[in-house]
C-alpha cells in the first residue's frame, strides 16, 4: 500500500513544500496517499490542523487564481487531469516576494504542494478536464473570496510563463 511521501521544502519559494507521494500501480490503475495527519501536519505551526476540503472541477483552457489570504495553510493537489500549479509569494517582508515556481501536476508526476499564508494560489488546466483538491488549515473562521487577496493571473511585475496567454477566467480573475 502507498502511504508515504518524500517531503522537499521548495528551493525557489521559502515555507513551501513539496509533497510527492508513493504510488503503487497495476493492471487495473493506481493508489496513493493525499494526506497523512502525521506527516503532513508537522509542517505546520503547532497549534494548527487541517479543518476542511473543498475540490473543484474545470475544464480546458481554465485559469484560477492568483489568490491567498492572511491566515490559510493550503494543501492542494490535481486528483484527475493536468494542471500547471503556480505558487506566488506575495510576502511583502520576504527574500523572495513575488517569485513564482511552478510545477506540472498529473497522474506520471504527482506531486502535493503545501503553502503558508500570504502565498499566492493558482492554476491552469492543461487536460479536457482536471480535479482539483484544496486542504485547509486556519485558526477561526475560513477566510472567503471577499477576503482573499488576489492579484492578476498576467501581472507584469510577477511575468509567470502560463500555458496559454488566453486563458478562460472568472470575473474576479480578469
Amino acid at each position: 500500500m502507498s502511504i508515504k511521501f518524500d517531503i522537499q521544502e521548495s528551493q525557489e519559494i521559502d515555507d513551501v513544500y513539496i509533497l510527492t507521494p508513493s504510488i503503487s500501480r497495476d493492471e487495473r490503475g493506481n493508489i496513493w496517499t493525499s494526506f497523512l495527519k502525521d506527516e503532513v501536519e508537522k509542517l505546520l505551526p503547532s497549534d494548527l490542523c487541517f479543518k476542511h476540503d473543498k475540490f473543484s472541477t474545470s475544464k480546458n483552457n481554465v485559469l484560477r487564481g492568483i489568490h491567498g489570504d492572511s491566515k490559510s495553510w493550503k494543501l492542494v493537489a490535481c486528483v484527475f487531469g493536468e494542471i500547471q500549479q503556480v505558487v506566488v509569494d506575495l510576502r511583502e517582508d520576504s527574500p523572495t516576494y513575488l517569485k513564482w515556481q511552478d510545477f506540472i501536476i498529473n497522474s506520471n508526476n504527482q506531486q502535493l504542494i503545501l503553502m503558508p499564508p500570504y502565498i499566492g494560489n493558482a492554476y491552469y488546466v492543461n487536460s479536457d478536464q482536471a480535479v482539483y483538491h484544496y486542504k485547509l488549515a486556519y485558526d477561526g473562521e475560513y477566510v472567503d473570496a471577499n477576503e482573499q487577496l488576489s492579484v492578476k493571473w498576467n501581472d507584469k511585475k510577477i511575468d509567470i510563463k502560463w500555458l496559454s496567454s488566453s486563458p478562460i477566467l472568472s470575473s474576479r480573475d480578469k
